[in-house]
C-alpha cells in the first residue's frame, strides 16, 4: 500500500497537513478554539523539556521492553499469535490491545517531536504485526482471533461487553490518526479505516444486547477522530448512532452510565474512567453536530464533578467500590459500582482510589470543554490534573507507576488495600502506564490554541511555538520561563509580516496581582485571575511580552462536607499541590502528630533535590501534638499541655514516593495561632 491517505469518492476531503493536532479540528463547526500541529511546540528547556526527555529516553523504550517480553506482559505477543507469527494462547487482561495502542500513540508523538529513527523502526515493526493480525472483514481483537486460530470457532465478536472490544478499537483509531500525522505513513490508518468500516456494518441496526458494548468508551473519541481525519461522514453518523443506542440498553446501571438516558444526566456517577471517557467523547460529538442537549449534559456533569467530586490534585474516582444511586428509595435500583465517583464530597484520603486513567480522562474531558467553550475554568482543571494527578502517577525515574493515587499513605494499616500505594515497574492491570506516557508526550499540544482572532496561551513553559493563524500569518513565539517554580514568563515574537490579532493569556485563579507588559509597558487593563486576558494590537517582529504570575503560597480548605479534610489544609504554590512526607520531619515525629498554625509563613527552598530532581520545596514552622500509643483504644480524652514546635518541609505532590517508604499526607491539621 502506498504511504498516503486515500479518500473514497464523495468523501469530504480535509487538509491533513493543515490540521495535524492531537485532535483534528480544522473543520469542526462548534468549537471556539482549535488545536495546533502536534509538532508546533518544541520544549526548549525547563520543566516540560525534562519530562519529555524522560519520556523519549526512558519511558517509551522501557515500556516497549516490558510489552514485548512475554514473561512480563503478553500484549505484543498476543498480536504476534493473532497474526500467525507465533503459536500460543491469549494471556493478560482483555484490554491489553488498547494498552499497546496507547504505547504506540506515545511513541508516535515522541517521533513527531524528536524524529528518532529507532522509535520509527519500533513503530514500523509493531504496525506490521497489528495489520497482519486484523481479519479480512476488519475485526481486530486478539482474544477472539487467537481462540479462533486455536480451533475454538464458537468465539464470536461482541458477545460479552466486558471483553473491552470497543475500548481496544477506540484506542486503535486514535493511535492510527496520531501515527499518520506524526509519520505521514498510512499503514496503521488503513487498519483503522478497515476496522471502522466493519463497525459501520455491525452496528447498522443494533439490538439491546449489542448496545451494551460501550464499556470504557474510548471508541467515541476514536470514531470521531476517524471522521475528522478521513472526511468520511459515515463515521460521524456512526458516532451519533453509538450515543443513540445507549438508550436501548435494558436494566442499565450507573456502573456504565446507562441507568439514565445521556441527555438527562446531570451528575458524575459510576466508574470514573468510563464516565470521563464518555464525556470526552460527547464533547467531541458536540464539536461536530452542536447538539445543545449534549452541551447541557456536559456542563452540568462537569460542574458536579468540579464542585463536589474531584480531589485537590485533579484526580477522580474516589472509591474502590461504591453503590449508585446509593440513596435511592428503590432498593432494586441500587447497584455496585467499581472505581466509583461516589457521593458528593465523598473524598477519602487513605483509601482514595483515583485510578490514574481517571485523572487522564479528566484532562481529556476538560481540554475538550475548553475547546468548545473557551472558558478558563476548564483549562485550570486540566492544568491542575496535569501537574499533580497525572505527573504523580509516574516515578521521577520514568520507570515506575501508580495504578491508584492516594492522598495519604499510612504505615501499618489494620486492613488491606487492593492496590499498592507504592509505584512499580509493571502492573497486572497495565492500562494506566501507557496512558500516562502518551499524556506526557502530548503535553505540548495543550500549550497553545488558535481561533479566528488569534492565539490562546494555555500551559506555560520554556518552548518555541510555531503556528499559522487563519489569516495566513506565520507566528513564532519563544517562551522563556521557569514555570511552575517561578511565575515570570517572557515571550518574544517573530512574524512573517506585521499583523493585527489578539493573544489571550490564561491567568490562573491563584495568580492574584498578575501583570502583563508589552515591550516594557504595562497594559492599561489589569489581568483578572481565573480568566483569559486579551491583548489586541498590531504585532511586529521582536515584540516582547512579559507576564507576571505571582506564586503565592495558599492554605486551602475543603468544603465542610468533605469530612476527611475538615479542619485541615492543603498547601498550594502556583499550580502545584504540596505534601508532607515522613522523611521531611524531625526524628521521632509522626505525620499524624503534625499541625500547621493558621498564620504560619512558608519559605520557598529552590533547587531542593528529590531523587535527583530539582524542585522548589517549602519550609515552615509546625506544631507537634504528641499522641502516644493508641493500642487498645478507640476514643480518649485530648491530652493537655502546649504543643512542641518543629520545622517541616513540604515537596510537590507529584514528586512524592521517590525516596523509599514512609508516610505521606496532602491534608494537614490546622491550629489557631
Amino acid at each position: 500500500m502506498k504511504n498516503e491517505v486515500w479518500f473514497r469518492a464523495g468523501a469530504r476531503q480535509r487538509n491533513a497537513e493543515g490540521a495535524r493536532g492531537i485532535v483534528n479540528l480544522l473543520d469542526s463547526p462548534y468549537v471556539r478554539l482549535r488545536s495546533i500541529d502536534i509538532d508546533a511546540v518544541e520544549w526548549a528547556d525547563g520543566f516540560w523539556a525534562r519530562k519529555l526527555a524522560l519520556c523519549h529516553e526512558v519511558m517509551v523504550p522501557g515500556m516497549w521492553d516490558l510489552l514485548k517480553d512475554p514473561e512480563i506482559s503478553h500484549a505484543y505477543t498476543n498480536f504476534r499469535i493473532a497474526a500467525g507469527r507465533e503459536t500460543g494462547h491469549h494471556r493478560g487482561p482483555m484490554w491489553n490491545d488498547g494498552d499497546f495502542y496507547k504505547w504506540l500513540e506515545a511513541a508516535a508523538m515522541v517521533y513527531a517531536l524528536k524524529k528518532d529513527t529507532r522509535i520509527g523502526e519500533l513503530m514500523g515493526e509493531a504496525v506490521s504485526v497489528i495489520a497482519a493480525a486484523q481479519q479480512d472483514d476488519g475485526y481486530l481483537h486478539t482474544p477472539v482471533i487467537i481462540k479462533r486460530r486455536n480451533g475454538d470457532m464458537s468465539a464470536r465478536p461482541f458477545v460479552d461487553p466486558d471483553d473491552f472490544e470497543m475500548y481496544n478499537l477506540g484506542h486503535l483509531m486514535t493511535t492510527a490518526c496520531i501515527h499518520h500525522r506524526a509519520t505521514g505513513n498510512s499503514d496503521l490508518l488503513a487498519v483503522a479505516v478497515k476496522a471502522s468500516d466493519y463497525l459501520c456494518t455491525i452496528f447498522a441496526d443494533p439490538d439491546p444486547a449489542l448496545a451494551r458494548n460501550a464499556v470504557c468508551p474510548s471508541h467515541y473519541m476514536g470514531i470521531i477522530e476517524m471522521y475528522r481525519t478521513t472526511g468520511e461522514r459515515k463515521y460521524l453518523e456512526l458516532a451519533e448512532a453509538f450515543f443513540e443506542m445507549r438508550d436501548l440498553v435494558e436494566s442499565g446501571t450507573d456502573h456504565n452510565q446507562s441507568r439514565v438516558a445521556f441527555s438527562k444526566q446531570r451528575k458524575a456517577v459510576g466508574h470514573a474512567v468510563r464516565a470521563n471517557y464518555l464525556y470526552a467523547g460527547a464533547a467531541d460529538l458536540y464539536a461536530e453536530n452542536g447538539d445543545p442537549a449534549v452541551l447541557r449534559t456536559l456542563v452540568s456533569v462537569w460542574e458536579n464533578m468540579a464542585l463536589a467530586k474531584v480531589y485537590v490534585t485533579g484526580a477522580t474516582g474516589a472509591l474502590y467500590d461504591g453503590a449508585s444511586p446509593d440513596g435511592s428509595s428503590d432498593h432494586e435500583e441500587i447497584g455496585l459500582v467499581h472505581q466509583a465517583y461516589g457521593r458528593e464530597y465523598q473524598l477519602p484520603n487513605v483509601t482514595a482510589h483515583n485510578e490514574s486513567c481517571a485523572t487522564i480522562g479528566n484532562v481529556l474531558w476538560s481540554w475538550r470543554m475548553l475547546l468548545i467553550t473557551a472558558e478558563a475554568r476548564y483549562a485550570e482543571m486540566m492544568e491542575t490534573a496535569l501537574y499533580n494527578g497525572v505527573l504523580a502517577t509516574v516515578g521521577l525515574d520514568g520507570e515506575s507507576y501508580f495504578y491508584v493515587n492516594t492522598l495519604r499513605r499510612t504505615a501499618d494499616l489494620p486492613f488491606e488495600l487492593r492496590w499498592s500505594r507504592r509505584r512499580t515497574a509493571y502492573i497486572s492491570c497495565f492500562c494506566c502506564p501507557p496512558n500516562i506516557v502518551r499524556t506526557i508526550a502530548e503535553a505540548g499540544s495543550y500549550a497553545c490554541l488558535v481561533c479566528e482572532q488569534g492565539l490562546w496561551m494555555n500551559i506555560y513553559g520554556s518552548c518555541r511555538i510555531d503556528v499559522e493563524l487563519p489569516s495566513g500569518v506565520q507566528v513564532a513565539l519563544a517562551q522563556t520561563t521557569d514555570y511552575p517554580w517561578d511565575g515570570a514568563v517572557r515571550m518574544s515574537m517573530e512574524l512573517s509580516r506585521e499583523a493585527h490579532f489578539r493573544i489571550f493569556f490564561r491567568i490562573p485563579s491563584w495568580a492574584k496581582g498578575a501583570a502583563l507588559c508589552v515591550n516594557g509597558e504595562e497594559t492599561e487593563q489589569h489581568p483578572v485571575p481565573g480568566a483569559f486576558f486579551s491583548v489586541d494590537r498590531t504585532w511586529r517582529n521582536k515584540d516582547v511580552v512579559d507576564l507576571s504570575l505571582p506564586m503565592r503560597i495558599q492554605l486551602l480548605e475543603a468544603h465542610p462536607l468533605v469530612e476527611e479534610a475538615r479542619n485541615q489544609t492543603a498547601v498550594k504554590r502556583g499550580p502545584l499541590i504540596y505534601c508532607l512526607e515522613s522523611m521531611d520531619l524531625p526524628d521521632g515525629v509522626e505525620i499524624s502528630e503534625v499541625a500547621i498554625p493558621r498564620d504560619t509563613a512558608f519559605t520557598p527552598v529552590p533547587d531542593f533535590s528529590v531523587a535527583d530532581e530539582k524542585v522548589t520545596a517549602l519550609e515552615a514552622k509546625a506544631l507537634v501534638l504528641r499522641r502516644g500509643d493508641w493500642t487498645g483504644e478507640l476514643y480518649r480524652e485530648i491530652p493537655r499541655g502546649e504543643p512542641e514546635e518543629a520545622r517541616i518541609r513540604l515537596i510537590p505532590y507529584y514528586a512524592w514516593g521517590n525516596r523509599g517508604g514512609g508516610e505521606m499526607t496532602v491534608w494537614i491539621p490546622v491550629r489557631q495561632p
